[in-house]
């Protein structure tokens, strides 16, 4: 099959050295988590890049069925850190455990004027009918 896209590499290699070496602009893109169902026919769009203050369910892993709000997004490592979804470390002290943006589902949208852009430009409703 040839390649369809000249400015994506196909190669292994390549896509890897890209994934890890991405600038936060793209970083913010590739960290997308997909909405409930709820917000899916509300909006109109299935998945957003993840912000704090954004309210999700893990979906995924031991800690499966947790909720809670999004206290950081750690775009260098490609995590989030859930508000009250800690470790304890061996000398006592509690950590944030890191989840991947992936396996969470977006239950509540912080929404301002720019992610209401964002979800009328991706075809969404965004606020005019809401």
């Amino acid at each position: 099959m040839t390649k369809l896209n000249n400015g994506i590499a196909a190669s292994r290699r390549k896509s890897r050295k890209g994934h890890f070496q991405a600038p936060s602009s793209v970083r913010r893109t590739i960290m997308s988590a997909p909405l409930s169902k709820e917000l899916c026919e509300k909006h109109g769009v299935r998945a957003m890049p993840i912000r704090k203050d954004d309210e999700v369910i893990i979906t995924r892993g031991s800690l499966k069925g947790r909720e809670g709000k999004i206290s950081s997004v750690y775009r260098l490592k490609y995590v989030v850190h859930v508000e009250r979804v800690t470790r304890e470390k061996v000398n006592g002290q509690s950590v944030p455990v890191g989840i991947s943006p992936s396996k969470v589902l977006i239950t509540k949208l912080k929404l301002d004027k720019d992610r209401n852009a964002i979800l009328v430009r991706k075809g969404g409703k965004g606020m005019s009918s809401a």
